[in-house]
């Protein structure tokens, strides 16, 4: 299918108008503390957009709608989860980290635990930010070849390169100023979609809720105590643990606390950019129920490698593509490219940042001059920007290593938010103390992520988790914090 011209332009210019824009604040950079927290002189809200941006990823902006598409609201209850984890972290993390000082989110833990545990937390995230960036940049690209014949490895290049340019040369205010911009790219997007939805029904907007109401597709899931089946609670619990990890200790939302000139904006921030998503959400759930309501009302709309079941998250795609005006396809194509870049964006400035602050000025050049620090926090975006490309390009036509992935990538993230709790709930564990807890609850995250992959056949089903994938990040959690625990009651004495 060939893009109109007009759906062309708005693409473009909004797209690489927002690229040209964050590259202009190469002249803004005149230290590494404005790269890395643009003088700690950004609004409040700007950076609270940023945040909202960072957190909805085009896989979310495609996802969502699909999830609801194909089966329910079930999966809106992680939403839900958000402002319990926003109001925590508004109250004890973003005072620990204005108060510490440091724009690494992974310092308090060498504080408290010693170097080991900053070069833990510190790896295991750059290692799941550039496979999340290569898996994002793919996911990008996949639905552009699907509808518009699009190369994927040379989208997924000129994507890449473009990204890079504007992180590497404009640092964190570039970075914080496009995703504002991005985010609400995003937001129209999906509200003009869900307004065309709306009036695009044959019998008028009450018929989606009408279709939607008679098939159970506005259900939250199932209020039992399973704790083998995406169920109510399941969901939530989930929602809190991850979201705590991404407000409390994710590089991403941390370095965002110290862009503002004081702990009040930075708590503000926070707590918008957090709060935002949840009305969006819905947007993106009630687009994905008013489109199984418009195609079942209209079944000859849609054709027949679409009503399978499994393609629901093609079906947003394809009504993007033939469903709406000339003009606005290519807002909405625009918008699901905003909320790739500003994810991506975001994780190539703080991968830069996190190997400037814990790793060369830690470890390499103490006492680095500005001269120095702009030179590894350029060459990192660059080098970051490029393995990120490389990873999407040779994840290109192997897509099924992507759901082992996002099974793999708790391997690597589980651990750290146990570990941070530990440190911060009991002010007499060790050091020894984290480490055994951190080696148990590694297992135990291991054990549940492969348990799907490798436990499948025969005997090896007697090892099989009984539990929810969902659940592998808080029974990791509650190992690493509960055995920390138990081993300072055990084995140490209580220090001041």
């Amino acid at each position: 299918m060939k893009l109109p011209i007009l759906d062309l332009i708005v693409f473009i210019v909004l797209t690489f108008g927002n690229v040209i824009f964050g590259a202009a604040f190469f002249f803004k950079n005149k230290t590494s503390d404005q790269f890395t927290s643009g003088g700690g002189k950004l609004p409040a809200w700007v950076v609270g957009m940023s945040i909202f941006a960072t957190f909805v990823s085009s896989i979310s902006f495609l996802a969502l709608p699909g999830k609801a598409f194909m089966s329910n609201w079930n999966a809106f209850v992680f939403s839900l989860s958000i402002p319990f984890a926003s109001i925590l972290a508004v109250k004890f993390f973003v005072p620990l980290y204005r108060s510490l000082g440091s724009i690494s989110a992974y310092n308090y833990l060498e504080i408290r635990f010693g170097a080991w545990a900053r070069i833990y937390a510190s790896s295991c995230y750059m290692l799941t930010q550039l496979m999340r960036t290569g898996a994002i940049l793919l996911l990008l690209a996949l639905p552009l070849n699907a509808l518009f014949g699009w190369n994927v490895k040379t989208t997924i290049i000129v994507t890449g390169i473009a990204i890079t340019i504007y992180s590497m040369l404009g640092g964190i205010q570039a970075v914080i100023w496009t995703d504002a911009i991005q985010g609400i790219i995003l937001i129209v997007g999906a509200v003009v979609c869900a307004v065309i939805l709306t009036f695009s029904m044959p019998e008028g907007p009450m018929q989606i809720f009408d279709i939607a109401i008679a098939n159970n597709k506005f259900s939250l899931g199932s209020f039992g105590t399973s704790l083998a089946d995406s169920t109510f609670w399941v969901v939530l619990i989930y929602g809190l643990f991850i979201n705590l990890q991404n407000y409390g200790i994710d590089q991403n939302f941390v370095q965002r606390y110290m862009t503002t000139s004081s702990e009040k904006e930075a708590k503000s921030s926070a707590m918008f950019g957090s709060l935002l998503y949840v009305p969006v959400s819905i947007v993106f759930f009630y687009i994905g129920t008013a489109l199984y309501s418009y195609y079942t009302a209209q079944p000859d709309l849609l054709p027949a490698e679409l009503k399978i079941p499994g393609a629901g998250d093609k079906v947003f795609p394809y009504f993007i593509a033939k469903g709406l005006p000339v003009g606005i396809t290519g807002l909405l194509i625009a918008s699901i490219f905003a909320a790739g870049m500003s994810t991506v964006a975001t994780s190539i400035n703080s991968t830069s940042t996190i190997i400037l602050t814990d790793y060369y000025k830690r470890y390499f050049n103490k006492e680095a001059q500005e001269k120095s620090s702009m030179k590894i926090l350029y060459s990192s975006s660059l080098i970051f920007g490029v393995v990120s490309i490389i990873i999407a390009v040779s994840l290109v036509g192997v897509e099924s290593v992507l759901d082992a992935w996002w099974g793999l990538a708790s391997i690597f993230s589980g651990g750290m938010l146990g570990l941070f709790l530990l440190g911060y709930l009991s002010k007499s564990a060790r050091n020894i103390d984290a480490v055994i807890g951190v080696i148990i609850g590694a297992l135990i995250i291991i054990w549940m992520s492969l348990s799907p992959i490798y436990f499948t056949k025969g005997d090896l089903l007697l090892f099989k988790s009984p539990f929810h994938s969902n659940l592998t990040i808080v029974f990791g959690t509650l190992a690493i914090t509960l055995i920390g625990f138990v081993m300072v009651k055990l084995f140490s004495k209580k220090v001041k």
